[in-house]
């Protein structure tokens, strides 16, 4: 059966003018962030070691580990927080409907009983409180008037939450049960971010007004700013303090990151800037960070995750990058297999290295979406949306130039002779019922392969133009994409289905392999890289490497 052996994973989603809140558990060092409807689980250590949460049915937000790091709460567009598993099959304790609008940021209390919940909904209701296994209120949120960006749970007793928001407010609420307890509006701008030092003693709220402020962690009295020698130059999207809650690290959208000291008057001093190495264009702004014990990781608007090493900020650091959007096509380097090229919608082509991970991204003069692509020995050939490549049908041509197979809407293929500059149609091959989607020569180019619309495909035998196998009808929606094994014995196909299917052409399709679940929302495109591995991409941004093993 065929098995996971890699994933590399998609980056976080962003947006322009917009912070993300990204989390971590120190205890494993993993952190946690979202794409789509996906949870992604990305191990410091091990940035090929992933885990991938995709049970919501909308766009997920933000997600945070219990202080044990047993569970996991994660929060989407729609108001809903799920809470489930952090290991294994990720099983769903509990589910509740929070807030009628999107959660923008979400904490568990220190004892893990409750969680604070605070984004977008109709009339007062824009943060709640509630018990983590029964769903009840935990007080009432009075004084935000706009949408609330950020919240945090102060982490020792006796308990208090702050909160910030859209209407420049920073509110402080004691409990439980929370009431409203005062409110600051020191910012001059969108309050981004708020989060309480490790001892709780203070807690540090940042502003598109490019300042950062530092609180008592007791009474919400203001005690200090950020220096303004070297200050941040655009708005501060985010905030995490140190383990010893002696030092903080910000971001901003001036594409630094800064490491600050606090003294214990709240006070901050600059200790460093942090600059990432990019294109020097808006997707270098830095809109996420955390501090998660050695490791200071920082997410720029393109979707770029750098660590840096805390204890050597010298250090250059280490980058992680990827897909944000649905990867449309693969292609695998004959020169070395171990080389996986993928591109996604939005024209953003990336080189894979098989356990390595993540090895660049191809610079491309102009970023037009790319529809599919093709990789020979050193070029790589695209046709997308920019008015380059028009094609109506599904062709295909044969590698020697002598053949052209062109699929219809109405399930027919028609098989052409190229002579000179001219088509001659030779026969008409009539067994598909749907629209034709993908058709694929073998590499030996003795068959192809064709797929359709209605979920079935079909392999050919190129001279006689006779169905070499057929009753490959196992998806259960369209088949998007088809490959075959270089030595010419395996098809997979890729479904809107979510599965990939591998049928050996010398057997029966009923002996198929199939992966279930291979991506959520659909596979896109598949490859093989050798003849015991198929790489997979989809809809869910990432690229998945799969072990075959012959039954």
């Amino acid at each position: 059966m065929p098995e996971l052996a890699e994933t590399y994973a998609c980056v976080p989603s962003t947006e322009r003018g917009r912070g993300i809140l990204i989390s971590g558990d120190p205890k494993s060092n993993k952190v946690l962030y979202t794409n789509g409807r996906s949870v992604i689980i990305l191990d410091l250590n091990n940035p090929l070691n992933v885990s991938v949460y995709g049970e919501h049915a909308y766009p997920a937000t933000v997600a945070r580990f219990s202080p044990n790091g047993e569970w996991v709460a994660s929060a989407d567009v729609s108001g809903t927080v799920r809470i489930w598993g952090a290991y294994n099959d990720h099983v769903l304790k509990k589910e509740f409907k929070v807030l009628s609008g999107r959660i923008d940021d979400l904490q568990w209390s220190p004892d893990g009983m409750r969680i604070v919940a605070c984004g977008d909904g109709k009339g007062k209701s824009l943060v709640r409180a509630f018990m983590w296994d029964s769903g009840t209120n935990v007080g009432e949120f009075d004084g935000h008037s706009r949408r609330v960006l950020s919240c945090a749970f102060k982490p020792t007793r006796p308990f208090r939450i702050v909160t910030c928001g859209e209407d420049f407010l920073v509110n402080f609420y004691e409990g439980p049960p929370f009431k409203f307890k005062q409110s600051h509006r020191d910012h001059a701008n969108f309050v981004n971010c708020v989060r309480y030092s490790p001892d709780g003693s203070k807690f540090i709220s940042v502003s598109s007004d490019k300042k950062g402020i530092i609180f008592d962690g007791k009474t919400a009295e203001k005690i200090g700013e950020l220096s303004s020698e070297d200050p941040h130059k655009g708005s501060i999207y985010a905030a995490s303090w140190s383990h010893d809650g002696k030092q903080v690290l910000t971001v901003s959208a001036d594409k630094t990151a800064k490491v600050w000291d606090i003294s214990e008057d709240g006070s901050g001093k600059l200790k460093k800037t942090l600059t990432c190495s990019g294109s020097g264009g808006v997707d270098d702004m830095l809109v996420g960070c955390l501090w998660q014990n050695d490791h200071l990781v920082t997410v720029s608007l393109g979707g770029t995750i750098s660590i840096f090493s805390a204890s050597n900020l010298e250090k250059s650091p280490l980058q992680l990058s990827g897909h944000m959007k649905n990867i449309t096509s693969l292609a695998v380097l004959k020169s070395d297999p171990k080389c996986i090229l993928s591109s996604s919608y939005d024209g953003l082509i990336v080189k894979w290295v098989q356990g390595l991970g993540y090895s660049g991204k191809l610079q491309r003069k102009e970023n037009s979406q790319i529809k599919c692509f093709a990789a020979a020995e050193e070029e790589i050939v695209t046709s997308g949306f920019d008015n380059k490549v028009l094609v109506i049908f599904i062709s295909l041509v044969a590698p020697d130039g002598s053949e052209a197979i062109v699929g219809g809407q109405d399930g027919k293929l028609h098989v052409f002779c190229i002579v000179g500059d001219t088509l001659k149609e030779e026969a008409v091959l009539e067994k598909h019922r749907g629209a034709i989607t993908v058709i694929r020569y073998s590499p030996d180019f003795s068959m192809f392969a064709s797929g359709d619309a209605n979920r079935e495909a079909i392999v050919w035998d190129r001279v006689s133009r006779e169905v070499k196998l057929k009753n490959m009808l196992y998806h259960t929606a369209r088949i998007n994409c088809l490959a075959w094994s270089p030595n010419n014995s395996m098809v997979a196909t890729g479904s809107l289905d979510t599965c990939v299917i591998i049928y050996e052409v010398d057997k029966p399709a009923s002996s198929r392999m199939t992966i279930k679940g291979a991506h959520l929302g659909g596979v896109y495109a598949l490859a093989f890289t050798d003849e015991h591995s198929v790489v997979s991409s989809g809809e869910d941004a990432c690229v998945r490497v799969w072990k075959l093993t012959p039954q």
